[in-house]
């Protein structure tokens, strides 16, 4: 039972903390009383008083004795606070701490202080991220959404960053509903359609593709290895393609092409979403018994040295990660300064071939 008023009170503050973010309730207002909210959302006025103490905690609601409580008025955006928000997918393992390296570079040299968030892929770490943010004076934004490939329900948050004057630019991915808003990308699909033309020139006819289905630079790049295999006039096969999602990264690959094995499936090459996937999948063609290259090669992407193992260099897209994220800041300092200066960069992917490919 206690877990259950838990879940009430929560759900309560949140769909009035929604209500305040989209200015179905503005500063200044007066919430509707206990018995209204009561009646409204069918809970005990004890629930009710739950959901209003959080929000109060919070800042987003204050009381006024014999009046009723009232909605706050956001924090006031100077844009004159020397601070700049990062909200990244994760911190401190692969291509990450090389992109805030970046990041943090030019805006340190402009005596910037960086905010830093952490969203772990999550959606709903991702809105929450906002809303402290929102509650922050903060002169602009760096983030790389979570699960761009999904449809993005938070867009409220963004039009409160919007309506602050708050300027941001993406990085690594955007939500298809804001595609036309200030962006720093790899060219994905490009790059997905260059390591698969390379297997191909080497010879390979049966090339698996391994992608992220949950971002959008996994939906370009296997729209990039669709269109290498077309243009060799190779028959593109949805059951050489192993999708698999932010949650299940660590074990669905591996177990993925373990059973394609198992099966006897031809494949002479295996296209990966990055690096970390390479290296799970060759783990797994090892421990079935084939050798990489000289059975199956197997290319990654982003050109991170920290995951090659077994003394194998990875053939590989280039990422520049710590350009990426100085190319990230030098816009939105732009931005912030009203400059004139290009808003969508979409950086152009180079191939190097390591010892993972050859010749079949």
């Amino acid at each position: 039972m206690k877990n259950s008023n838990q879940l009430k009170y929560h759900h309560i503050a949140e769909d009035l903390k929604n209500l305040i973010f989209s200015d179905s309730i503005q500063a200044g207002d007066k919430l509707p009383s206990e018995n209204e909210l009561s009646h409204r959302y069918q809970v005990s006025r004890q629930t009710v008083r739950k959901a209003i103490a959080l929000l109060e905690d919070a800042g987003y609601v204050y009381a006024e004795h014999g009046r009723g409580t009232f909605c706050s008025e956001l924090v006031k955006h100077s844009r004159q606070s020397k601070n700049i928000a990062v909200v990244m997918t994760y911190l401190s393992d692969y291509i990450f701490p090389q992109v805030i390296e970046g990041i943090d570079k030019v805006l340190t040299e402009q005596e910037y202080s960086i905010i830093l968030k952490n969203t772990r892929n999550s959606r709903s770490r991702e809105a929450k991220c906002l809303e402290e943010l929102l509650q922050k004076d903060i002169d602009g934004m760096i983030i790389e959404p979570s699960k761009s490939h999904i449809f993005c329900k938070h867009t409220n948050l963004y039009k409160k960053l919007d309506e602050f004057q708050i300027p941001y630019v993406f990085i690594q991915g955007r939500y298809s509903q804001m595609a036309e808003h200030p962006y720093v990308l790899m060219d994905d699909m490009m790059g997905g359609y260059l390591i698969t033309k390379h297997l191909i020139e080497l010879g390979h006819k049966h090339i698996v593709g391994v992608f992220k289905s949950d971002d959008s630079q996994g939906q370009n790049r296997h729209k990039g290895y669709v269109k290498a295999l077309q243009e060799a006039g190779i028959m593109y096969n949805p059951d050489d393609v192993i999708w698999f999602y932010t949650e299940d990264r660590v074990i669905h690959p591996y177990t993925s092409v373990c059973q394609m094995v198992r099966e006897g499936r031809k494949m002479d090459g295996v296209v990966c979403y990055n690096d970390q996937i390479a290296m799970e999948v060759i783990r797994g063609l090892r421990d079935c018994g084939l050798s990489v290259p000289e059975d199956i090669s197997v290319t990654g992407y982003d050109n991170s040295q920290a995951v090659n193992s077994y003394g194998l260099q990875l053939t590989t897209i280039v990422h520049p990660q710590e350009k990426l994220g100085e190319m990230a800041a030098e816009m939105l300092l732009d931005m912030m300064r009203g400059g004139e200066g290009k808003r969508h960069i979409m950086i152009e992917p180079q191939l190097v071939v390591g010892n993972t490919s050859c010749n079949r």
